[in-house]
């Protein structure tokens, strides 16, 4: 890949990366723990799912000190994540995915559920309380999620209730005034009913000061989550749960300097806030001849994202200008799923092949308020789909070795937009994907396979006033992806390797760009659309490891390598792209750990590195290639526990969201010369956490 340029270092990692995930966890008899994928139809073994996984358990969030699913992403193979807020909203896979929102709706690229609820394109309530597990599906999902899953999906699945009594509480502190307290309790509530309750608040400065205010909790984070859980035994062959979650994220958003720097001069700071409750409920019947699995869930969201447009204050200079902008959604969604699925007793071609049918249907409604400085009055919208979809899946069994694995998913979506500027669309699409694979078993512990898969992603329309009529509308983006992969458990459970080779065609892909314009007074108008503007191909690797050489070490490892282009692409800027990498899709992404234990010490010290990558489409605005390393000291008793961590010890800056305005730039210092703005990820950071189980 002409992109990836590893030095020495590197190529050492990789060549230790021959791979798969730091999810994996010893057992009591050094052999390393079986994790099993919930996000599929069927749940089944990672080692026996046809696709490339990754799964990032509560060992490694705990490692990691993660707070939230951004703090994670580093150490997944091709997946990124953009900023331009204070918690990462929108994320990458294999180099597609979105990147921001501001007025016009957002179909995404990767779906994200937490417990069964859909939050894609509204991530900023990722927090990893209680979570037992993230899965990574990597590729389109086009057969199990449909239109928001074109890219992949990631899944975020909490600790179920115990049958067993047991409480917990956490007390955490950090640099930057970071603080954490969290509490959970689980056990039986009736003989066939068990119950969990967690609750954490997370609270910080940020790491950013603004000079102008002489503040530091500008870029604030206060972040409340709840979460319960219901787990019945109805009968012998009705298993019911219910899960209630609330997550209040009320962070600041200040974030962007005129100099590149951590030290902000904004007079009118902005918010990144979501406030959800969500509801789901997933039962499962164990039928005579064939079993029964219903899924529902709600969620009302209100958010708000928000930002001083200038980042200065007032009178900075003669020629400067001020405003503010804010977007304020309340989104709400209702989904329902039905599922039936064979049983041994309804198995098809003489007991060779399991089938799977199902209905879906999604229902959102997301409703806008921008206030705005330059705006006359206040700008509403409402955008509404509602979204029906069948779907089937036969996993057939050709031989003792062979199975065949085929599925097909015909969606219908009608969509309904409105806005006080009197703009309305209405369309109507039928849309499809599907997926054939063939796994293969080489011996005992190894398994191959190959698939060819359609995903999709519905159109849409900008919305934006000044915009000519013919960059209102854009429609269907689908990609067809072929991949290969082998999966593998040697030496008597203690090392275990996967390997992905994939190709993305890429299909009227829809692509953000932006533009500017100068108003009559002077000031300027930054203005997001998007259209069907590029073909694109995205070729790639994926290698995991996970390797206990001894009862007390430790080691995994993971790369991820990305060439990711346009084949055709002219952007807003009339520049003709064609040959250049897509944004926000680093050429290599690599991760290595080692976890050693002294019995009731352990150390676990880790290393990502990330290749450098465009920003955006529309301007020449790369990041820069970074290495953060990360360390735990743990100390573990019967009955409590005392981390001590550190994450980026090296303390490097490195970009997260850049921008570039080509015709004006935003200091009126340099009479508006044009150059690149950058957004920091996080520095140094050195906490200690102490956990004590009752």
């Amino acid at each position: 890949m002409s992109k990836a340029r590893f030095t020495p270092y590197y190529a050492l990692m990789l060549l230790a990366s021959l791979g798969f995930t730091q999810s994996l966890a010893v057992a009591a008899e050094n052999t390393i723990e079986e994790v099993v994928v919930t996000a599929d139809f069927r749940a089944r073994s990672e080692l026996e799912t046809a696709a490339s996984v990754t799964v990032m358990t509560d060992t490694v969030i705990k490692s990691r000190a993660a707070q939230h699913f951004e703090e994670l992403v580093n150490a997944i193979p091709n997946v990124n994540y953009a900023s331009g807020s204070n918690r990462a909203r929108f994320f990458q896979i294999r180099g597609i995915g979105e990147r921001s929102q501001f007025v016009a709706p957002v179909n995404p690229s990767v779906g994200f559920l937490v417990d069964n609820v859909d939050f894609s394109g509204a991530a900023t309530i990722a927090t990893m309380m209680d979570v037992e597990q993230v899965e990574v599906l990597r590729g389109p999902q086009g057969t199990r999620y449909g239109a928001n899953a074109l890219a992949g999906l990631i899944n975020v699945k909490t600790h179920d209730p115990e049958d067993q009594f047991a409480a917990s509480l956490k007390l955490g502190a950090a640099d930057y005034n970071t603080n954490t307290v969290a509490a959970m309790i689980t056990g039986p509530v009736a003989e066939t009913v068990s119950a969990r309750l967690a609750l954490e608040r997370h609270r910080s400065d940020g790491y950013y000061e603004n000079d102008y205010l002489q503040t530091d909790r500008n870029n604030a984070q206060d972040e409340l989550s709840i979460r319960g859980k219901l787990s019945a035994e109805m009968s012998s062959s009705w298993k019911l749960d219910l899960t209630m979650s609330h997550v209040d994220v009320d962070n600041g958003y200040d974030a962007f300097t005129l100099d590149n720097s951590r030290t902000t001069l904004s007079d009118e700071p902005g918010r990144d806030q979501q406030e959800s409750l969500a509801l789901a409920i997933d039962s499962s019947w164990q039928l005579e001849n064939f079993d029964v699995k219903f899924i529902a869930s709600l969620a009302d969201s209100d958010m708000e994202y928000s930002y001083d447009e200038d980042w200065t204050f007032a009178g900075i200079h003669p020629y400067g200008y001020m405003s503010r902008d804010s977007y304020v959604r309340d989104r709400e969604t209702r989904s329902l799923e039905l599922r039936l699925l064979s049983n041994d007793s309804s198995r098809l071609f003489s007991d060779s092949t399991q089938w799977l049918f199902g209905v879906y249907t999604l229902k959102s409604a997301e409703s806008l308020r921008r206030e705005y400085t330059f705006l006359a009055s206040e700008f509403h919208s409402d955008y509404d789909f509602d979204t029906a979809a069948a779907f089937f899946q036969l996993d057939s069994s050709l031989s003792e070795k062979l199975t065949l694995e085929t599925g097909v998913r015909i969606e219908r979506r009608d969509t309904t937009y409105n806005d006080s500027e009197l703009l309305g669309f209405s369309p109507e699409e039928t849309l499809w994907g599907g997926r054939v694979a063939a796994k293969y078993l080489l011996n005992s512990n190894t398994m191959a396979y190959a698939s060819i898969a359609r995903g999709y992603k519905a159109g849409g329309f900008n919305t934006d006033g000044t915009l000519d009529a013919g960059l209102r509308e854009f429609g269907e983006e689908f990609l067809i992806e072929y991949e290969i992969g082998m999966k593998s458990n040697l030496l008597e459970n203690t090392l275990h390797l996967k390997a992905a080779l994939f190709h993305d065609d890429r299909h009227e892909q829809q692509v953000k760009s932006s533009t500017g314009k100068i108003r009559a007074d002077g000031s300027t108008e930054f203005i997001d659309f998007i259209g069907n503007a590029a073909e694109g191909t995205n070729n790639g690797v994926e290698f995991e490891a996970v390797w206990y050489p001894s009862e007390r070490l430790g080691l995994t490892a993971s790369v991820g390598v990305l060439d990711a282009t346009f084949d055709s692409f002219l952007n807003s800027e009339n520049q003709d792209l064609s040959g250049r990498d897509q944004a926000h899709a680093p050429g290599y992404m690599a991760h290595l750990a080692a976890d050693y234990n002294l019995g009731a010490w352990s150390v676990s010290v880790s290393i990502d590195a990330k290749d450098d990558f465009y920003f955006s489409d529309s301007h020449n605005v790369r990041s820069d290639p970074y290495e953060l390393l990360n360390m735990n000291l743990s100390y573990s008793a019967e009955r409590w526990s005392l981390s001590f961590w550190g994450r980026n010890l090296s303390n490097q800056d490195y970009a997260v969201r850049g921008f570039f305005f080509g015709e004006f730039g935003n200091d009126p210092r340099k009479d508006y010369a044009p150059e690149p703005y950058l957004q920091f990820g996080e520095p140094r950071v050195i906490g200690v956490s102490y956990e004590v189980k009752f």
